[in-house]
């Protein structure tokens, strides 16, 4: 690598490591030997942590040891980096190769250096180690931190709990036009009436927890023909509930995959829409013309697994007939 950091010299580039399946790989220095950690698969046997080891970083690494069995029935745990903690102790910190509508969950597995060699999690008689499913936490700080969900809005810029579905058009979504609140303004999709093939949705992740609760509060006064607006769910599938002005008139829509399901009509400037999910991943819609009551609409939808990622929560905001009209969105909070 150059000085700067800026440019490779690939004539003294060094192949140290290569093999079908493998992936993931991890180079640590501890006690006069380098480690390359990397995830090995074997078809019909699953994926699992391999290391090599060497005095030099360039190698060579014929050294090689297997670290943990594949653990199928833990979803793979198997991609990753071994750290110390600053309990002095040594940990795999790894999110599982597979997983549901949660997501690929993180584990932090125990590690026992064996004759030089960091085995992970319970290790057994041959030598390998296997998932452990339990242990005491490494360290417990006084300092409690919290991953952001709720969103007033009231920021000019985006919080970092946000992304984007699509590549967003800077122009279509604005924090300045009506401060406090967010802007979506629709434009056509990549096909007519698909929710997952529309631009400005903006969405973050759900969470594994006994009781869960989204609401949103929209303007839906500046929504134009066409147009349809509302709160989703997605991943490898995907509903929504929302608001669809055709004619003049704005009526709520539910939307499950490729079914929809009209509802009553909106005659109210704002309108509140709500999911809400337990352990099981059961969103639950309804929605309120007050802010106060709630009514269910649609019909119960199971979160699933999908594109290697679990269930989003969103807003979106899109246009068949073209660009035209917009929803102003006061608040998203996640309870």
């Amino acid at each position: 690598m150059a000085p700067d950091g800026k440019s490779i010299d690939r004539g003294s580039a060094r192949l140290v490591n290569e093999g079908n399946g493998r992936e993931a790989n991890k180079l640590i220095k501890v006690g006069g030997w380098y480690y390359l950690v990397f995830s090995e698969h074997k078809p019909g046997i699953g994926r699992y942590v391999m290391a090599r080891r060497s005095r030099k970083v360039t190698g060579p690494y014929k050294e090689e040891k297997q670290l943990a069995l594949p653990g199928v029935e833990a979803m793979e745990p198997n991609q990753g980096g071994i750290v110390e903690g600053r309990d002095g102790r040594w940990y795999f910190f790894t999110h599982h190769g597979t997983g549901d509508w949660g997501g690929r969950i993180a584990s932090l597995l125990p590690v026992t250096w064996i004759d030089g060699w960091p085995i992970i999690g319970q290790v057994l008689d041959t030598g390998i180690g296997t998932m452990k499913w339990g242990g005491d936490m490494p360290f417990l700080a006084d300092e409690r931190l919290a991953i952001r969900r709720s969103d007033d809005f009231d920021e000019g810029v985006l919080g970092p709990q946000w992304q984007w579905n699509h590549q967003p058009r800077a122009d279509f979504f604005s924090l300045e036009e009506r401060p406090g609140w967010l802007r979506l303004k629709a434009f056509r999709p990549l096909e007519a009436d698909q929710l997952m093939k529309a631009g400005n949705t903006l969405t973050q992740r759900t969470f594994r927890q006994t009781e869960n609760e989204v609401t949103v509060k929209m303007d839906i006064s500046g929504m134009a023909d066409g147009q349809k607006a509302g709160l989703c769910h997605f991943s490898g599938q995907h509903s929504a509930l929302g608001v669809v002005k055709e004619k003049g008139d704005c009526r709520l829509e539910y939307r499950k995959n490729g079914e929809v399901r009209q509802g009553a009509m909106v005659k109210a400037k704002h309108v509140w829409l709500r999911t809400r999910w337990g352990l099981d991943g059961l969103s639950h819609y309804s929605y309120s013309l007050d802010g106060d009551r709630f009514l269910p609409f649609g019909e119960p939808y199971q979160m699933v697994w999908g594109n290697y990622k679990g269930d989003r929560v969103g807003i979106y905001c899109f246009n068949d007939n073209g660009e035209a009209g917009h929803v102003d969105v006061d608040y998203l909070h996640y309870r």
